[in-house]
Order: C-alpha cells, then structure tokens, then sequence
C-alpha cells in the first residue's frame, strides 16, 4: 500500500469537505492568496483510481499545484493518503449548518445542471455528460451505495455526510492546528481561513460562487 511509497517534503493545502459546502468558493479563495489550484477537471478524472483505492496517480497529481478541492478530495480515504504523503499540509472541511441543508442544496444543483427540470432519474444521470458520459451517475454509486431504487433517498445522502466529517473530525481531534472547520455562512469565515493558513486578510471577503439555495 502507499507506506511503502516515498513522501514528499512540500506541504499542501487540501479542502475535504462534500461538494455543496463551499469547496469552489474556498478555492477562489486560495487562489486569490496565491496558491496555485489544481486542476479540478483533471481531479475528477482521478475518480476511478479512488474506486479502486489506487493512490499513486492522485498523489503524482497533486505534485502538479499546491491547493486542492473537491473530488477526489472531498471523499473518504483520500485525507488520510494526502496526509501521509504530504506531511506538514493543512486540511480544510467545509461544512454546511446541518446535514438536511447540504442534501436539499446538492439535490437542486443535481438538478439545475442536468437541466431536466425536476430532480434527475437513473436514466437522466447515466446518459449526461460531465466530463464522462455517467460520470455522476457512477459517482453516486460509488460513493454512496445508491442503486436506481435508492438515488437521492435523503436518510442514505444524510448520514454519508455526516459520517464524513466525523471521520474527518475524528482523524484529527489531536491535531488541531492542521484541520479547520469552516462553515462559509460564518460571517467571520475568511478571517478564520486566513489565520489557519498564516496569511494576511484580504479586503475582498469570502467569494461564494456556485451557489444554488
């Protein structure tokens, strides 16, 4: 597995929180303070090699850029690989004010960008293309467990998200200064961020793109 694998000396900055937390926001943000971003269509690409719990190609990429978000890195087993392979790095999970919240904002951007006016069936996700043709229908599979009967149930897309950021929390409980909660409806959010990472606090305030409330 990767202990056998070398780590690298140049620390990271990794946003591990679900998308629909405010990932793209924060990575604005990052990049804003000069980080340089990993490419999230690429990233996304990376997700068959997470199925597989195959991590060399996802952390050959993050060799490529100094601050990542979302998939493959909002989902479990990836923070604690990154972590290993990268010591010294700072992890961010996004949060939204309760789990229901996140559930009905990522079921309206489900919904808003397969552009069927309603909430997407199986066949609706099987047959869109986002950067594969059932991209996000696989992805639902393999992260939650879902099957055609069980898209979209709210108990199973709840707890997942929770357990999440309890395995997060739970990872790092004794290791405060390299984990940050960060819930972007915060108003003080940015500050917070700031201070995390060591930088100076801008005067343009928290971006919030992608939002669909």
């Amino acid at each position: 597995m990767f202990l056998n694998w070398k780590r690298n000396s140049k620390n990271k900055v990794f946003v591990i929180g679900r998308n629909k937390t405010g990932t793209t926001s924060i990575g604005r943000a990052l990049a804003e303070m000069g980080y340089k971003m990993g490419s999230q269509s690429k990233a996304e690409l990376l997700m068959g090699s997470w199925l597989q719990r195959e991590f060399k190609e996802i952390v050959n990429y993050c060799k490529t850029a100094e601050a990542f978000q979302d998939a493959p890195f909002s989902h479990d087993y990836t923070f604690q690989v990154m972590d290993y392979a990268f010591p010294g790095s700072k992890f961010i999970l996004t949060v939204r004010n309760n789990g229901e919240e996140w559930y009905e904002s990522l079921i309206r951007f489900h919904t808003k960008i397969v552009g069927k006016e309603r909430l997407p069936t199986p066949d609706d996700l099987k047959a869109f293309m986002y950067r594969e043709k059932g991209w996000i229908w696989r992805n639902q599979q393999a992260i939650y467990g879902i099957d055609e009967q069980s898209l979209y149930d709210k108990d199973i897309y709840i707890q997942h998200y929770e357990m999440h950021n309890m395995r997060v929390k739970d990872y790092f409980r004794y290791r405060q200064d390299d984990l940050l909660v960060l819930n972007l409806a915060d108003p003080d959010s940015m500050n917070d961020l700031c201070d995390f990472l060591g930088k100076p606090l801008p005067s343009t305030g928290m971006p919030h793109l992608n939002t669909s409330r």
